[in-house]
């Protein structure tokens, strides 16, 4: 059995039924609404987030769910969904997890305005049963992923990241997403409890780890064969990247910034640059950390008594920075 199907046992009822719910919010009187709902429905992802929301909730009310808690696994969904949208837009992105994109099928106009439908779908599935708490914690989230992205905008111009920024912005920009789908699934069904707070801690780490792994896939490991370099052809700083460049002498230090900024369209050198990363320490320091996001994560859940979906959210935990993609 692969190991999501494995993390998805213990709540893969509710996974259907939520999949049911999740149609349902999304319906519109709009037929072309409709067709690229459907579309969109259709071309689902591993589906961690709402996992997320069902294992936290079940794992810290003895297995029980609410109502609540699938609203606000299908707000998560909406907007989170919305949000891709508007990515694929603003990147020019025509393939979204091997299909094509919203906006290479229908165009950007239709593209923003089915994000923006997808958004207001949300915050009214919240607004109309009265989960302002969930709202809030929501709509938190997608604040701070825009000042993830904006930040790392303007921090990419200079080249001039520490250590401190670099995790202030993957805290922003994918961490708190997690965090919100934990703390969410607290709140769903033991609202104003400390189970909120802990449980967004707890999708906080998992969420730096997972950012760490993909920064890792970019230099390429035995497992996933050629190093990808893609993060380096975008100018993006990435844990191994900053760790190297805080630690090289000054010659070796404008090598590397001239070998991102002018060069990095050269194969040659973009291979020359993942090598002196991997040779100075820069994988094996984000491996170290990683591994520590990873154990603060686990140790959060060994506060809480052995259950199936604490068991599910172990795997997931260790899935992320086990996974192969």
């Amino acid at each position: 059995m692969k190991i999501t199907e494995q993390i998805k046992q213990p709540i893969a009822y509710e996974m259907e039924l939520f999949e049911k719910k999740f149609r349902l919010a999304m319906s519109s009187k709009v037929a072309l609404l409709n067709r690229i709902t459907h579309y969109i429905v259709n071309r689902k992802g591993k589906q961690m987030r709402p996992m997320f929301v069902f294992l936290v909730a079940k794992m810290v009310n003895n297995g029980e769910l609410s109502e609540r808690t699938y609203r606000g696994a299908s707000v998560i969904e909406l907007i989170h969904t919305a949000t891709l949208v508007h990515d694929d837009v603003v990147d020019d992105s025509d393939r979204r997890r091997g299909f094509f994109s919203i906006n290479a099928l229908w165009k950007n106009k239709i593209a923003v305005l089915i994000g923006d439908f997808l958004l207001s779908k949300g915050l009214l599935l919240s607004i109309d049963n009265n989960d302002f708490d969930l709202l809030k914690i929501i709509s938190v989230a997608v604040r701070e992923m825009s000042e993830g992205e904006l930040l790392q905008i303007e921090k990419a111009r200079k080249l001039d990241i520490t250590e401190d920024v670099y995790y202030e912005i993957i805290r922003q920009k994918t961490a708190t997403l997690i965090a919100a789908c934990c703390s969410l699934g607290a709140a769903s069904v033991k609202p104003e409890s400390e189970h909120i707070e802990k449980m967004r801690k707890f999708g906080e780490l998992i969420g730096m780890a997972f950012q760490i792994k993909d920064d890792l896939f970019d230099y390429g490991t035995q497992r996933i064969g050629k190093p990808t370099g893609i993060d380096i052809k975008e100018q993006k700083m990435t844990l191994p990247l900053i760790y190297v460049l805080n630690n090289s002498s000054k010659k070796d230090k404008s090598w590397l910034i001239n070998s991102i900024k002018n060069h990095n369209k050269d194969k040659k050198r973009v291979n020359e640059l993942i090598e002196f990363v991997k040779s100075n320490g820069g994988l094996d320091y984000a491996v170290t950390k990683m591994k520590s996001f990873q154990q603060d994560a686990l140790q959060i859940l060994n506060t809480y008594p052995e259950s199936e979906f604490k068991a599910s959210l172990e795997l997931m935990v260790n899935y992320v920075i086990e996974r192969k993609k």
